[in-house]
């Protein structure tokens, strides 16, 4: 299983987060925007995938519309993929 953990208090912008998927599941390119971020999720990672996002509320309230737009995402990815589990602590 691959795991993303995000830790909330440290996510500032879109790039901490596109950080933290590069470093955790060691991809070797990876566009850093959020077409590509859907490409890595949906084709390229082996399932399952689980994303954990501790203290979602502070990265609600650094990233702002950043913040809905990236949950949209991760919402269409756990639809088209039933082996990516998304939970917001």
């Amino acid at each position: 299983m691959s795991r993303i953990v995000i830790s909330g208090d440290r996510i500032d912008t879109l790039e901490d987060i596109y950080d933290e998927v590069e470093r955790q599941l060691t991809l070797p390119y990876f566009g850093r925007n959020l077409d590509a971020l859907w490409d890595v999720l949906t084709r390229e990672v082996e399932g399952p995938v689980e994303i954990l996002w501790r203290e979602a509320e502070a990265s609600r309230a650094r990233l702002g519309a950043d913040f809905d737009r990236l949950t949209a995402l991760l919402r269409e990815v756990a639809e088209d993929r039933p082996d990516v589990y998304v939970t917001y602590t």
